[in-house]
């Protein structure tokens, strides 16, 4: 196993996979998940010769399950760390939901030449909870619901999710993949339930804004309009709107997991976005 260690002595495990000389892609997975949800992706990307790069964060997966630093300005030096010790030049960094945070976190504070582009998939940026500056966000109350349910049953609350909104199988017609679920539910259930509660604060009450207003290279948004866990309104389009080189695309039905059920059409724009 690949683990790099951070300087408050967290082992942060990471993939890295594909030709050393390819354009390094890195991948930022979301709430509460591992670097295995972009396993299909990752194999995609390979094939097209890019080297793909992608970590489970602290206290997520086969990281350190610490109580500390479970926030977006560790989880930015975390990744810090991780680029600087593969000395990654030129990367694309691809975020979804938490990860588009993290990504955007990270990419605003790189230091010169580390990064090339930022890729937001169904992000919670600009910031997810409601607030006078934030009037078309979700109300704190929902959040409280969130942790209420971790703490009460998680492994249970990690069957519900994935089983209704996050891949809109609570919509009539869908196309249910039991595969999908499980593989949910395994990979939240490995990490930490202290660093997962944390986790909710750090994803819903983060603002954004400043990171997506210092972003100067090319970044493509990509977020559907059923999306039932960040809601499309107030995230992907507002998001554009601040990054300085910002791309919009939208997907008319798809849902917050839009990777995973539509990972094909997912992947072949994407990379269209990065060779064109």
């Amino acid at each position: 196993m690949n683990f790099v260690t951070t300087s408050d002595g967290v082992s942060i495990f990471y993939k890295d996979w594909g030709p050393r000389d390819g354009k390094p892609l890195v991948f930022h997975h979301g709430w509460p998940l591992t670097a295995d949800e972009w396993d299909p992706q990752l194999l995609f990307f390979i094939a097209q010769g890019y080297r793909v790069i992608a970590h489970d964060r602290r206290g997520h997966g086969r990281s350190s399950q610490t109580d500390t630093g479970n926030e977006m300005d560790t989880y930015a030096a975390d990744v810090a760390a991780l680029t600087d010790a593969l000395d990654l030049r030129g990367a694309v960094h691809i975020g979804h939901s938490t990860g588009g945070g993290e990504a955007a976190h990270y990419v605003a504070r790189a230091a010169e030449g580390r990064v090339s582009g930022l890729v937001l998939i169904a992000a919670v940026p600009p910031v997810m909870v409601k607030k006078e500056s934030n009037p078309g966000g979700l109300p704190i109350e929902v959040f409280d619901g969130f942790r209420t349910a971790l703490a009460a049953d998680r492994s249970q609350f990690y069957i519900d999710i994935p089983t209704g909104p996050f891949y809109g199988f609570n919509r009539e017609g869908a196309k249910v993949s039991e595969g999908l679920i499980r593989n949910w539910w395994r990979q939240g259930m490995v990490g930490s339930a202290k660093a997962h509660y944390d986790c909710i604060k750090a994803f819903s009450e983060t603002d954004f804004t400043e990171d997506l207003k210092k972003i100067t290279v090319p970044a493509l948004v990509m977020h559907g309009t059923d999306d039932q866990v960040v809601p499309y309104d107030d995230s992907g389009p507002l998001s554009a709107k601040l990054l300085q080189n910002g791309t919009l695309k939208t997907y008319e039905g798809y849902p917050h997991g839009m990777a995973g059920v539509h990972a094909d059409v997912i992947n072949a724009d994407l990379l269209a976005w990065l060779e064109s």
